[in-house]
């Protein structure tokens, strides 16, 4: 999993805000699924991050896969070097590449998300009737990540539907109760 378009994007938006003579401070990244997974490994590498909101991340990264992919999806990544992903009309979605597929089932989720710093709060939210991610990788989460909160969604599907309120609630509740602490060590070292 890469972890560097995140810090290009932290880079560019700190060198861009001192030539309007302010100070940009990154106080925390908001991700959803996969790229919440490349937010944690951006933590567990730089330890810059003080706050980071996790909505329906995938902890066991090898799941899944077939369903998204498809039957034999080893098999035809490795004969073809990729693997298009139609949707349900045969529209192209998306392309998978080998190396992108590699990536992610070497991504060792447990080791990043034990490295990222005690002193990053993360915020785990996840609907307990997640259709595509099921709710025990939260736990997951919440029993490796230290300076971690769980939030369950009771009826909450993948796509929050009819919950969105409520998500919205927790992440603004989650970021307000922290923003005004101001007194991480965490900052952007670029």
């Amino acid at each position: 999993m890469d972890s560097e378009p995140q810090r290009m994007t932290a880079s560019w938006l700190t060198l861009l805000m001192p030539s309007q003579r302010k100070e940009l401070v990154l106080f925390g990244l908001i991700f959803l699924e996969m790229g919440g997974n490349a937010v944690l490994l951006y933590a567990s590498k730089y330890h810059d991050v003080p706050i980071i909101v996790n909505i329906s991340g995938r902890f066991a990264l090898e799941r899944g896969i077939e369903g998204r992919l498809g039957k034999n999806f080893m098999m035809r990544i490795n004969k073809d070097g990729y693997i298009d992903v139609k949707n349900r009309k045969g529209e192209l979605e998306y392309r998978v590449a080998r190396a992108s597929l590699e990536d992610r089932l070497s991504t060792d989720t447990l080791f990043s998300s034990r490295a990222i710093s005690k002193d990053c709060r993360v915020l785990t939210i996840h609907g307990a009737k997640d259709e595509i991610v099921p709710a025990e990788d939260a736990l997951q989460f919440a029993a490796n990540i230290r300076n971690h909160e769980l939030r369950i969604i009771a009826e909450a599907n993948h796509r929050y539907t009819g919950h969105e309120e409520e998500l919205v609630s927790l992440v603004l509740g989650f970021l307000r109760s922290h923003l005004h602490q101001g007194t991480s060590r965490l900052r952007p070292k670029l």
